[in-house]
């Protein structure tokens, strides 16, 4: 079969990919940005990347039409929390009209749980995406799941920042809202099992795990996989906003992203029983597997996907990683370094494995420190680390950074600053004619940008100087 996959760079997507690829289907993928999602599939066979914006219903025309099946895994949540449910229903009816002009026959679209009677304006959203795809022209199987457990979704690593941070806890009252968690795994099950599954047309059902159980619980298992104690005091009188807070203080979230997540987790997600396990012979694990098995992938270091991943971790960019890798010359100030390299290999592996626990190689306090202060000011900080300890691809997160460019072949590494900045900057590494050359570059925005790159100045002096001799040891 010919199966469009939207979302293909996204947490699920590019779990599932490989699944249709091994059954030896065709894949078509409409991605905002080729560029970044070329290095995810660029040894993958049958497999095509189309740029397409489903924002905008004429960059659709590229998209082949002789299409058999689709996913719709495109979630909009926006770092603007007020106008993401905007863009999910606006990318719905742009799709509807693409889909109902091809031969596609069944749609598969992941959704929320959406059973209690007062949603929040995310789980409100997935619902109306629902209503929006239904068609006459193609048939529509919906699933709809709750708190996603896998090693890199954006609940376990928000449950494991708090529970490996604080053995001690005074929580909002939503830790005792109810939910059913179910693994990654079997959510992609589902999602492949489906396929071509003639009963499944025009159906919808609620998945999930075997347990209900509130988020407290899930906190208190999690931290029995991990061997730890922990003690959890929930309080009524924290607000919203003051969870929010305490959430994006706590964890590696946006404050944004955890206003969102806040709103949601004070819905009770538990799910309407239906017969769709023995359907498609699907027997969910429970929450402690989950967890146990998210673990498994992390110690192999064979996490395929993770949120941090996506742009909504940081917000300053939006759609296209490449629109960044020209590096300006003018009005820009400049540390340059260069050294003579002697193992290029060596140099190049401590390129590529900098940042997350690795570090940065020289100055680390300093490095917290400016990790902290664009924390308070709402930055990411150094809390998202990186997916993989020595792989990077364009698109990927990296600490308070976002690659823009990475070919280990050519030699070069360009990151581009999502920290909290009076301007722009980026760093880049390049290996030329045995040569390691480092390059800082700091585009100021106005008086203060210009006053900032002189404040810390002297510390650069320091941090980068000892940065590139280490590097090169």
């Amino acid at each position: 079969m010919k199966i469009l996959v939207t979302g293909a760079t996204g947490y699920i997507g590019k779990r599932l990919i490989p699944l249709l690829l091994n059954d030896g289907h065709t894949i078509v993928c409409p991605v905002r940005d080729k560029k970044r999602a070329q290095n995810y599939y660029k040894d993958q066979k049958n497999i095509t990347l189309v740029e397409a914006d489903f924002l905008s219903d004429a960059s659709l025309e590229s998209i082949p039409k002789d299409i058999d099946a689709a996913y719709y895994l495109i979630h909009s949540m926006s770092n603007s929390a007020k106008e993401f449910h905007v863009l999910e229903e606006k990318c719905a009816f742009n799709f509807k009209r693409f889909a109902e002009n091809t031969s596609i026959k069944q749609v598969i679209y992941l959704s929320g749980i959406t059973n209690d009677t007062k949603l929040s304006k995310h789980l409100l959203s997935r619902k109306n995406v629902e209503e929006a795809l239904a068609s006459k022209k193609y048939a529509l199987t919906t699933f709809k799941a709750g708190i996603i457990v896998g090693s890199g979704s954006s609940s376990f690593e928000i449950i494991r920042d708090i529970v490996e941070k604080l053995p001690f806890m005074i929580t909002p009252k939503w830790l005792n809202t109810k939910t059913q968690p179910l693994s990654i795994r079997d959510v992609l099950s589902f999602l492949h099992k489906a396929l071509d599954k003639k009963e499944l047309y025009n159906t919808s059902y609620d998945i999930f795990g075997p347990e209900i159980m509130t988020y407290k619980t899930m906190l208190l298992q999690f931290a029995e996989v991990r061997k730890l104690k922990r003690w959890i005091v929930t309080i009524p009188v924290m607000t919203p906003g003051l969870s929010s807070y305490w959430l994006y203080f706590v964890t590696s979230t946006s404050y944004k992203l955890a206003r969102t997540l806040v709103n949601s987790m004070g819905v009770e997600v538990i799910g309407n029983k239906s017969d769709i396990n023995k359907i498609l012979d699907i027997n969910p694990m429970s929450y402690k597997e989950a967890v146990e098995l998210a673990f498994k992938k992390i110690e192999q270091n064979s996490i395929i996907s993770s949120w941090k991943d996506s742009y909504i971790s940081s917000g300053k960019l939006k759609n296209y990683v490449h629109e960044f890798i020209n590096v300006p010359e003018y009005g820009c100030f400049k540390d340059f370094k260069k050294r003579k390299v002697k193992n290029k290999e060596i140099v190049l592996n401590k390129i590529w494995s900098i940042g997350g626990e690795t570090g940065w190689y020289y100055g680390t306090f300093l490095w917290k420190i400016r990790g902290f202060v664009d924390q308070i000011f709402g930055g990411a900080g150094l809390r998202r680390g990186r997916r993989h300890p020595s792989e990077l691809n364009a698109g990927d997160a990296l600490d308070f950074w976002r690659v823009i460019y990475a070919d280990k072949e050519k030699g070069k590494l360009l990151l581009y600053a999502e920290m909290i900045l009076p301007g722009e900057a980026w760093l880049e590494f390049r290996i030329e004619d045995g040569v390691l050359y480092q390059t800082a570059t700091f585009r100021p925005h106005g008086l203060a940008g210009r006053l900032y790159w002189y404040s810390v100045m002297p510390f650069h002096w320091f941090v980068f100087n000892g940065m590139i001799n280490n590097i090169n040891k």
